[in-house]
């Protein structure tokens, strides 16, 4: 057993991808079979991550020595990289039919979500304008929060709130997409762009996308990415010191 750990730790990046295809490729049969389709099975797969990363240790299932090349598959470098892949796929001439409505989306998702988070946090007792901030990032994505966080010296219990709301997002925002994308009109590249950049949440926008029609996720996961930009940018500066001359 010991010489099989040591072969996993050594080969560990190989063994993540075969650990993660086996979730999701599970997690695909149970959609399928136990729910007819109608929960995606991305939903799915990402609920099951979560729920084995509680039972890891500090950083989730990475740390069991067998498991320990799913901190590299689940780093940033991989998500960036994956991120920029898929919006290699998207057409730049369908980019531009969207014009100023792209943008202002990207803006208007970002203040509504800052501002929904960071309410929900106010009404848990966090009522100073580092936590409010904080906790409002986290709701336009799970990175913004950290970022937000650490930019204004937060705390770690508030970070970690952030996190934890933003997570919640991308979960609601996978498993809902499918169900509204009829209703909302999301079947065209134009509508696609539109939610990905008001809704955010790169990985939520994408996995819903994908169970809806593939063929839009490039152009969702595209806004949604720039969605994170700006938030990077507007909540830890100019969002964080409205809220201050309120909270002040």
């Amino acid at each position: 057993m010991n010489e099989l750990v040591k072969l996993l730790d050594k080969n560990g990046l190989v063994f993540a991808f075969l650990v993660v295809g086996v979730i999701i490729w599970l997690s695909y049969l149970v959609s399928k079979k136990l729910t007819n389709g109608r929960i995606p099975g991305a939903a799915i797969a990402i609920s099951a991550g979560l729920v084995i990363a509680y039972f890891g240790g500090e950083k989730g299932l990475a740390s069991v020595p067998a498991f320990s090349g799913m901190a590299l598959l689940g780093g940033s470098m991989l998500r960036d990289f994956s991120i920029v892949a898929t919006a290699m796929g998207a057409s730049f001439e369908e980019i531009k039919k969207t014009g100023w409505v792209g943008l202002a989306v990207l803006v208007m998702g970002t203040v509504v979500a800052f501002f929904a988070g960071g309410s929900i946090g106010y009404a848990m007792g966090y009522t100073d304008a580092t936590s409010f901030a904080t906790i409002g990032a986290g709701a336009c994505t799970f990175i913004v929060g950290p970022v937000t966080g650490s930019a204004l010296g937060a705390s770690s219990d508030v970070i970690a709130i952030s996190i934890a709301i933003g997570v919640i997002k991308s979960v609601t925002v996978t498993i809902a997409t499918p169900f509204l994308a009829k209703r909302l009109g999301i079947d065209n590249p134009q509508t696609a762009m539109v939610f990905g950049g008001l809704v955010g949440s790169t990985s939520g926008v994408s996995a819903g996308l994908a169970a809806t029609d593939v063929k839009l996720v490039p152009y969702g996961a595209l806004t949604a990415t720039f969605h994170t930009a700006v938030g990077c940018l507007l909540c830890p500066s100019i969002l964080y010191f409205i809220v201050q001359s309120f909270l002040h």
